[in-house]
């Protein structure tokens, strides 16, 4: 496997002083961009196919073990702040469970039928989508939650850092970041874990962008839930209303707290109850509402 390859370019890293060290893992970092680069078309496929999916009512899942599960765990829960989706639609399942994210657990990544037994402890259903992430692209318990997925018919995707590989071959999708070899051999959270993240930012994004939770490039469905994002969605209000600042906040208020249906009401003089009625009639996209 290329990620457990020994990189040529960072012989002799620990004799360096630290000035080195950084320079030699930057200028690989910096080649994440590049593989990442290279699969924008499968990407892009996995997203189209993942916005049908959930529009029609399923929910995404990401199943992965150590850095990939950890990744998965990340994107998933923020989804919630950002974009004020419920916690049961995007899920991260890492193996050995939430005491995997903060602690090493071993030996669970290796029980391909955990990964789907805890598919299956889920309610896991053929409307549903699951990506699986694999920097080996052969972790027993991701292949075995694709497969399990694959039975039932939910929407498979693989990203693994290593091609051929069975997290490939086996889903529907297949989206293959080629990393190669890390600065220290075999430390997969350093490359392989970059390109990662990059492909999950793009996948939550993008699909949230579709599903209506983005209006232009701004955050309006964000959650209120402490004084920052109280003062982000009364500016948000205002520069889409040209609402006063004690008008927005009351804005805010009367909607409960929602910058769309606040800006709906602002837009076309309808009361909260209205104006909510409207969002639902477009499916939530506050675009087809107010422009």
């Amino acid at each position: 496997m290329l990620t457990e390859d020994v990189n040529p370019n960072s012989h002799g890293i620990d004799q360096l002083d630290t000035m080195g060290m950084i320079e030699r893992i930057h200028a690989e970092d910096r080649t994440a961009l590049d593989t990442v680069t290279a699969v924008l078309p499968d990407i892009a496929r996995a997203i189209d196919a993942i916005v049908t999916r959930m529009r029609a009512g399923g929910r995404l899942f990401y199943v992965g073990a150590g850095t990939s599960g950890r990744l998965g765990v990340i994107d998933a829960a923020e989804c919630v702040p950002t974009f004020n989706t419920p916690p049961e639609l995007v899920q991260g399942v890492i193996a050995g469970g939430e005491e995997a994210f903060v602690h090493s657990v071993e030996g669970v990544e290796d029980d391909a039928q955990a990964g789907a037994g805890d598919l299956k402890a889920r309610g896991l259903t053929d409307a549903d989508v699951v990506v699986g992430i694999a920097a080996s692209g052969r972790t027993p318990f991701v292949i075995g939650a694709l497969i399990y997925a694959h039975s039932l018919g939910a929407l498979t995707v693989g990203i693994a850092n290593n091609s051929p590989s069975e997290a490939l071959s086996c889903a529907d999708i297949g989206i293959p970041l080629i990393s190669g070899p890390e600065v220290i051999a075999g430390s997969t959270r350093l490359k392989a874990g970059t390109t990662q993240k990059l492909t999950l930012n793009m996948i939550s994004t993008a699909v949230m962008i579709q599903l209506g939770k983005v209006y232009d490039n701004l955050m309006v469905d964000v959650q209120v839930r402490n004084e920052k994002l109280r003062r982000r969605a009364i500016g948000l209000i205002r520069h889409l209303t040209g609402a006063s600042e004690h008008d927005a906040e009351n804005l805010l208020f009367e909607s409960g707290r929602s910058v769309k249906v606040a800006v709906v009401m602002a837009r076309r003089g309808v009361s909260a109850a209205e104006a909510q009625a409207l969002l639902d009639a477009a499916g939530g996209v506050l675009r087809q509402v107010i422009d």
